[in-house]
């Protein structure tokens, strides 16, 4: 594949997975009991533990999402931001296997909500869509505009 294809490529999976990464973790980073109360309706950790992960969750979205915006220390925020998002996925799809009727809380809210109101296949495919970019860019890390470039004179 020609490299300047791939650089594009690399940026707008950068730039798409950042943005959301920062738009989730930031809506959520004011209201943190909000956020705690998501993470414990999925019922998968220890109710207090949940509540950690809760609290700490948005601060690593926006630390991600500024990173991966940013185009610095691309391939690591790029694995993590993978293996976050299989944790998101497995987390739903326990949810909907279950039969849990909550909203995911993926952009604030969560908890239980009513059976009509539940969209796990979405979520699911966003997810799924985001894990796609997030893969590229652990395995071809390049992309334009990006700090990595600048500060590591990462190959042109």
């Amino acid at each position: 594949m020609n490299t300047r294809v791939a650089d594009g490529l690399g940026t707008v999976a950068r730039l798409v997975i950042g943005a959301v990464f920062l738009v989730a973790g930031g809506l959520k980073v004011t209201t943190p009991e909000a956020s705690a109360k998501a993470t414990q309706a999925y019922q998968v950790l220890p109710h207090d533990l949940a509540a950690y992960v809760g609290y700490a969750l948005p601060i690593v979205e926006v630390v991600l999402g500024l990173l991966l915006l940013l185009g610095l220390f691309t391939r690591t925020a790029a694995v993590v931001t993978s293996l976050l998002l299989v944790v998101f996925i497995a987390g739903i799809a326990q949810a909907w296997a279950r039969g849990l009727t909550i909203d995911c809380g993926c952009f604030g809210g969560g908890g239980a909500v009513a059976a009509d109101e539940v969209s796990y296949l979405p979520r699911i495919l966003e997810d799924l869509g985001m894990l796609a970019c997030g893969l590229w860019l652990s395995w071809r890390p390049a992309s334009l505009l990006s700090l990595d470039r600048a500060l590591f004179r990462a190959a042109d």
